[in-house]
């Protein structure tokens, strides 16, 4: 019973819907629809789907520090990107012989003229060792930084301006090659994942369905969350967190839970972001993806979960949109949303709906 009310008539209505659209609308239109006709999805679309469902993923993950905790992070762009580079270890071991130089190791290894593989890579040929570091890597350093920081009440703008420095800290490490993961470069060129070939186009939708389904069980896990008795102690946090000390919680663990949590969430999408895409490089850990991620939560709609969604959809729909008919005006098409959102819908697009439906 508790799980059926998670969501109402509606919620599950769309759920439902969602669910068969990554789960069998896709699947048909782009393998079984033929390329001539006009419902055939390309291989290029299911991939852009499959990448924007990965900020979706992280855009949920942001709203709950932000929108039910009222933390604000300018850094989750470190953590998507520790999970990637998680996955990108395993998939460049995944290559073999098959690369530039014929050797075991990776070909920018052989190339900086590297003898064996580093500490930091042992295990990187496995699958289930990956997936732990997944997991692991992103939720041990937010839980370390988060208890220092949460420890030392730290909140507001400093603690954004700290998540933003570590990021900055973290890209600026990535791109020194004695840190053996890549450079500038980054990894690429993946061949395989689980022994399959990667680029084919049914490894393709099937990484779709799987970033697919991660997307309904974090909104699934993010809603048990919020309705729960624990929510409502985040909620009460973020908007008095003094009152709430006073009646005897202890809000450390509750805000340090959330932000673990959040930044696992960025880690797993991190992970099925890149064998998508067929990348990971440092660029992703710029301070101003973490700025974005931000962009799509207030866009969206935070506190709401929904929201954040739309958002993350809606500015990244408009990104792939406007990065290739007006490439050089992009930023600021994307700081003048910012500013009209904060301006005219502080409460996003979901506040927008809200109150269309209740006029209505």
């Amino acid at each position: 019973m508790r799980f059926a009310r998670l969501y109402g008539p509606r919620g599950w209505t769309a759920l439902a819907v969602a669910a068969l659209v990554v789960f069998v609308v896709f699947p048909v239109a782009n393998r079984v629809v033929p390329e001539t006709s006009a419902f055939h999805v390309s291989a290029f679309g299911v991939t852009l789907a499959g990448k924007i469902m990965c900020y979706m993923i992280v855009a949920v993950a942001m709203d709950l520090v932000w929108g039910y905790a009222g933390i604000l992070s300018l850094g989750h762009g470190l953590f998507f990107a520790l999970g990637g580079y998680a996955m990108g270890m395993y998939l460049m071991r995944q290559i073999g012989r098959d690369g530039v130089y014929k050797s075991d190791l990776p070909d920018f290894m052989v190339f900086l003229d590297w003898k064996a593989l580093p500490w930091h890579w042992t295990n990187s040929e496995s699958f289930l060792w990956m997936l732990f570091l997944v997991v692991a890597v992103p939720g041990i350093l937010a839980f370390v930084f988060g208890w220092f920081a949460f420890r030392s009440r730290i909140k507001g703008v400093y603690f954004s301006i700290i998540t933003q420095a570590l990021t900055y800290a973290a890209m600026l490490l990535f791109f020194r090659n004695e840190t053996g993961f890549g450079g500038n470069n980054g990894f690429t060129d993946f061949k395989r994942i689980l022994g399959m070939p990667v680029t084919t186009p049914e490894a393709r939708i099937v990484l779709f369905m799987i970033t697919g389904g991660a997307l309904l069980a974090t909104l699934l896990l993010a809603r048990a969350l919020v309705t729960s008795r624990f929510g409502r102690v985040l909620t009460a946090i973020r908007d008095a967190e003094a009152r709430v000390m006073f009646c005897g919680y202890d809000t450390l663990w509750y805000k340090l839970f959330v932000w673990t949590l959040s930044a696992v969430l960025c880690g797993i999408a991190g992970a099925l972001y890149v064998p998508q895409v067929g990348i990971i490089n440092p660029g992703e850990m710029s301070p101003a993806n973490s700025i974005e991620i931000a962009i799509w939560v207030a866009v969206g709609g935070r506190g709401t979960l929904v929201g954040p969604v739309v958002g993350a959809g809606l500015v990244n729909g408009a990104k792939s949109v406007f990065t290739v008919a007006f490439p050089e005006y992009w930023l600021y098409f994307l700081g003048l949303i910012f500013v009209l959102v904060t301006l005219f819908l502080p409460q996003g697009v979901a506040g927008l709906v809200a109150r269309w439906r209740k006029r209505a």
